[in-house]
């Protein structure tokens, strides 16, 4: 997998992160950079392992579904661009707030916003792409997110809201397609 399509994906996969970010940069009052660095470290480090951990999951299953790995790796990117866009149009009502600086509760987002990273793990395996750069490129295009997205809503509050996340979800979405036809 080129570079390019690598930070793309990595950008897709930080709208999650980025829009928690936001919310996480809203909610603390005397934001400090500690606590930017503390909450996109938590963000970065859990973006680039999860796909280490679908990557050897997707490499042990590799040999049983060769035939038809592409379709599995648009199926993949689909629901989760889709997952993504309907998690974007959630009422803000229905989000939970609390404080994202608890280590409990950012274990806890760090965690839900990287399970579609997972599946891009699993996705990155179905095309035979060396995992190393990748995880690089996820960890740290999450981190500059993330520690962009905290003082962007810290300064400008609710105006990217949701926004960021349905732009990822379409951007997983047309890599799907892209990658299926290259393999039509």
């Amino acid at each position: 997998m080129d570079i390019l399509t690598t930070l793309i994906i990595a950008l897709g996969l930080a709208m999650d992160c980025f829009t928690v970010s936001i919310t996480s940069g809203i909610i603390i009052r005397n934001l400090k950079v500690r606590h930017a660095v503390k909450i996109a470290l938590f963000f970065g480090l859990f973006q680039a392992l999860m796909p280490c951990i679908g990557w050897l999951a997707g490499v042990g299953m590799k040999n049983l579904i060769t035939g038809f790995d592409h379709w599995i790796a648009f199926g993949l990117l689909v629901l989760v661009g889709v997952k993504m866009i309907y998690e974007s149009f959630k009422i803000e009502g229905e989000k939970k707030e609390s404080d994202p600086l608890n280590i409990y509760v950012l274990l806890m987002l760090s965690l839900a916003t990287s399970i579609d990273a997972l599946a891009i793990g699993v996705t990155l395996a179905f095309l035979d792409t060396v995992i190393i750069m990748p995880i690089v490129i996820i960890g740290a295009v999450t981190f500059i997110i993330s520690f962009l997205g905290i003082y962007a809503g810290n300064k400008f509050g609710h105006v990217f809201g949701s926004k960021a996340e349905a732009v990822g979800g379409l951007v997983l979405i047309a890599i799907g397609v892209k990658i299926l036809i290259s393999h039509l």
